[in-house]
C-alpha cells in the first residue's frame, strides 16, 4: 500500500533525525525508552527490533522488574511488561478471576478461535476439563509415548545414522520440528505418520502453514490493530501469508476429519471405549447442560475439531521442538553437563558392555523418573530459553498490582517469561549461568520451584496440562541421542532468538552427527 509505505518512510526519517540529534547526548538505553509525542516508544522499539527479546531483559533488569510500554497515540499498543514474581502470582493465582486473555486476544489468535488457547470464563473451564480428561487418560498417554518411541525408531534414528554416514551438516532445529510435528499429528488425530522427518525430508504444506500462522501472530502484537486489520482486509504482507496458511489448514484438517473422524475421537479420549464411567459422566453432563457451550461430542462441528487440531499442533510440536533445540545447543557449550547426564544414564540403565556391543533391550518408562540430573538440565534450559517466551493477560476490572502499578480494565499485560529466568533479582548473581545443580537439593532430590519464578509451563489454573507427558517425551529423545550419538554444533553460528510466539533460533542450529562406539 503506497500510503502505508509513505507513513513508514516518514517515521524512519523522523527517527533518523532524532537519533542523529540526541544519540550522543543521552545514553543509548535512556534514548531508546523515551516516549515521544504521537509515536510513543515505537522509534526505540524499531531500533532494537532485531534483538528485542534481549533488550527487554535489560529494560526489566533496570526498571525494577516491571516496565510500562507506551505505543503510538490511539493505536491500542500500550502495555505493562512485568516479571515481578509478586505480580505473576497475583495475575495467575491469587486474583486469577480478574485476569483473562483479553477482549482482542481472540482476534489476534483467530487461527485458534475455537480452541482452548483462546477461551476464557466458562467456555475455558469446560474445554480445559475435557482436555484434562484426554491428556490424563492412560490410553492417551500410552499412545503418545508409543508414538514417540516409534518415531524415534523409524524416523530419527535412521535419519541420524544416514547423516552420520554421509558426514553432512543438518539443521537440528528443523529435525526436531519435523519429529515433533509427526508425533503430534499422529497423537492428536490418530492418522498415519506424515513422515516429514525421514531421509528424504519432504516439504509438508501444513507444517509450513503452521510456521506462517505463528509468525503472523507475533507481528500482530508489534503493530497497531488498525494496521494489521488493514493489511488483512487488502490481503498484503504477512496477513496474506496467514490467510493462505489458514486455507491450507482448512483443507488438510478437513481431510483428516472426514477420513479419520472415529480415530480423532479415540485419540482425544472422547470415544466411549476409551473413557471410564466417571469421565463419560463429566463429558455427557456438560453436553446436557449446554451443548452449544461444550462441543466435543458434536459430530458435525468440524470448525471446533479443526481449531483443536491446530491448537494441539502448536502446543505439542513447537514447544517440545523448541526446548530440545535449545537444550542441545546449551549442551554443546557445557560439555561437563553432557558427561554428567551420560553418567546418570549409564548408572541408571544397564550400560553397554566393555566390547561395545549393544545394551540389552529395556523399557525406558521404568527409568525415566530416576533421571534427576537430566530433568534438572531440561528445566534449566527452559528457565533460560522458555519455549513460550510471553504470556498475555488483561484485567476484567481496573486493579492495582502488588508492584504498585495500576492497570485499567481491558489493558494489556505481558509476562515476559523469556526475561523472568534471567533476572538476577530473582535467580541470583549467577542467573545467566547454566547450572542444572540449582534444581537439585542436598539430598539429591529435585527442588520445587514455584511457577511465579519458573513459568515455562505457565502457572495457576492455566498451568500446562501436558507438562508431565512433555517431560517424558523429551527424556526419551535425549536418552536415545546421548546414548548413541555425538552432536557437534558447527562453529561460527550466531545463535539468537527469532521474534516469534515460540522461542525459535533465528538461523536454526547447524550440526554434524557422529555415532558413538
Amino acid at each position: 500500500m503506497p500510503s502505508i509505505s509513505v507513513i513508514g518512510v516518514s517515521i524512519a526519517i523522523i527517527y533518523f533525525l532524532i537519533l542523529h540529534r540526541f544519540l550522543f547526548k543521552k545514553s543509548l538505553y535512556r534514548f531508546i525508552i523515551i516516549s515521544w509525542p504521537v509515536l510513543g516508544m515505537i522509534p526505540g522499539l524499531l531500533f532494537v527490533l532485531h534483538r528485542v527479546f534481549d533488550f527487554v531483559v535489560e529494560v526489566l533488569e533496570n526498571s525494577g522488574l516491571t516496565f510500562p510500554f507506551k505505543g503510538p497515540w490511539f493505536a491500542g499498543m500500550d502495555m505493562l511488561v512485568t516479571v515481578d514474581p509478586a505480580n505473576i502470582h497475583y495475575l495467575l493465582n491469587s486474583n486469577f478471576s480478574n485476569f483473562t486473555r483479553g477482549s482482542d486476544f481472540k482476534e489476534v489468535f483467530d487461527a485458534f478461535e475455537d480452541s482452548l488457547l483462546t477461551k476464557d470464563s466458562n467456555a475455558w473451564k469446560n474445554l480445559r476439563k475435557a482436555s484434562q480428561v484426554m491428556i490424563n487418560h492412560q490410553g492417551y498417554q500410552r499412545f503418545s509415548i508409543s508414538t514417540t518411541r516409534s518415531k524415534l525408531k523409524d524416523g530419527l534414528v535412521p535419519f541420524f545414522n544416514h547423516v552420520a554416514e554421509e558426514g553432512t551438516t543438518v539443521d537440528l532445529q528443523d529435525v526436531f520440528w519435523r519429529f515433533a510435528y509427526d508425533t503430534t499429528i499422529v497423537t492428536v488425530t490418530g492418522c498415519d505418520d506424515p513422515r516429514s522427518l525421514s531421509i528424504e525430508m519432504p516439504e509438508i504444506e501444513s507444517a509450513t502453514a503452521l510456521n506462517d500462522i505463528g509468525e503472523g501472530i507475533i507481528y500482530r502484537h508489534a503493530k497497531p490493530r488498525f494496521l494489521w486489520k488493514l493489511q488483512n482486509w487488502f490481503g498484503v504482507g504477512i496477513e496474506k501469508k496467514m490467510t493462505e496458511a489458514g486455507v491450507v489448514f482448512d483443507r488438510v484438517c478437513a481431510e483428516y476429519i472426514s477420513t479419520n473422524r472415529e480415530e480423532i475421537k479415540r485419540s482425544q479420549g472422547i470415544s466411549h471405549d476409551h473413557l471410564d464411567g466417571e469421565s463419560e459422566d463429566l463429558l455427557t453432563s456438560h453436553m446436557k447442560l449446554d451443548p452449544t457451550k461444550y462441543q466435543l461430542l458434536n459430530p458435525i462441528n468440524d470448525k471446533f475439531l479443526r481449531d483443536t487440531i491446530v491448537g494441539f499442533l502448536l502446543a505439542g510440536r513447537d514447544t517440545i521442538a523448541s526446548a530440545l533445540t535449545w537444550f542441545f545447543w546449551i549442551l554443546s557449550e557445557n560439555p561437563r553437563v553432557v558427561t554428567k547426564i551420560r553418567q546418570e544414564i549409564d548408572d541408571t540403565i544397564l550400560p553397554r558392555g566393555s566390547s561395545g556391543q549393544e545394551r540389552p533391550s529395556y523399557d525406558p518408562m521404568e527409568y525415566l523418573d530416576k533421571f534427576v540430573y537430566l530433568h534438572a538440565a531440561l528445566c534449566e534450559t527452559m528457565r533460560l530459553n522458555p519455549p513460550v517466551p510471553i504470556e498475555r493477560m488483561s484485567p476484567v476490572k481496573s486493579d492495582v498490582l502488588p508492584s504498585g502499578h495500576k492497570v485499567e480494565a481491558n489493558s494489556k499485560i505481558l509476562i515476559f517469561i523469556y526475561a523472568l529466568g534471567k533476572m538476577r533479582a530473582i535467580w541470583g548473581e549467577d542467573a545467566l549461568e547454566f547450572k542444572p545443580e540449582r534444581w537439585i537439593s542436598k539430598t539429591g532430590a529435585l527442588r520445587h520451584v514455584p511457577s511465579f519464578k519458573f513459568l515455562a509451563f505457565n502457572g495457576g489454573p492455566r498451568s500446562c496440562l501436558g507438562k508431565h507427558i512433555a517431560m517424558i517425551q523429551m527424556k526419551i529423545v535425549v536418552v536415545e541421542i546421548l546414548q548413541n550419538y555425538d552432536i557437534n554444533v558447527a562453529k561460527g553460528q550466531k545463535i539468537q532468538p527469532e521474534n516469534h510466539m515460540i522461542l525459535r533460533m533465528k538461523q536454526g542450529l547447524k550440526v554434524t552427527i557422529n555415532k558413538r562406539c
